[in-house]
């Protein structure tokens, strides 16, 4: 009886047990990418690098639930409306005037024509297309907006200001929704369907799964 010994140059039983992905490399050139496969908790996976998650998402995931993130992100969406509104104010208040055209029957009315008495107002208000009052206003209530280039730049100062909340506030939103997919995610994991991994997580979205049909008996 003979016994062949698995010595130097002589194919062990390991060669019969490599991954797809060597035995395609093997096989040519092109299909070296071939993705590997593996099984694991009755989930196939194409193996690829680590999932991203923010340490804010991994806090946030684990001591809190689906309702209150989701509570949270509907909060902050009605806070950015809100300021939206409040720099369409602002905006408008530190505006430049439009043009207003008047029109006249002859050359003399137009010489003799002055605006301010035109409107009822004071020369300093002319140039405003918006709360402008009248000289009966002034004389009984004091003036608001816009009136000189200090208050001008105060102005400019506070939009800045609000801008800048408002890309934290839209920021923050962002990163509320994309916490409340991947808890979306990782409760639809729970279900025992048959499903296979076709994109890995990343810190701006879940991971993406795709479910294998099962039709009903």
């Amino acid at each position: 009886m003979y016994r062949a010994s698995a010595g130097r140059g002589t194919a062990g039983p390991s060669a019969f047990c490599r991954s797809p992905k060597r035995a395609a490399a093997g096989r040519h050139p092109c299909l070296r990418a071939l993705p590997a496969l593996c099984f694991q908790d009755g989930v196939h996976i194409i193996k690829q690098p680590k999932d991203e998650v923010t340490p804010e998402q991994v806090k946030v995931m684990r001591t809190q639930d689906l309702k209150y993130v989701e509570m949270k992100r509907v909060a902050e969406a009605k806070k950015i409306e809100r300021l939206k509104s409040e720099l369409h104010l602002l905006d408008a208040e530190g505006k430049q005037s439009n043009k207003h055209v008047f029109f006249f029957d002859t050359k003399k009315e137009v010489q003799e024509f002055d605006i301010a008495t035109h409107l009822n107002t004071v020369p300093e208000l002319v140039d405003r297309v918006y709360n402008r009052p009248t000289i009966a206003t002034l004389q009984k209530e004091s003036l608001k907006g816009a009136t000189d280039p200090a208050h001008l730049k105060k102005l400019a100062q506070q939009r800045k200001n609000q801008y800048d909340l408002l890309k934290q506030r839209i920021e923050r939103e962002k990163t509320m929704f994309v916490i409340a997919q991947k808890i979306q995610t990782r409760k639809d994991l729970l279900d025992k369907t048959q499903k296979v991994k076709v994109k890995k997580e990343t810190t701006n979205g879940p991971a993406i799964y795709k479910f294998k049909f099962q039709r009903k008996r």
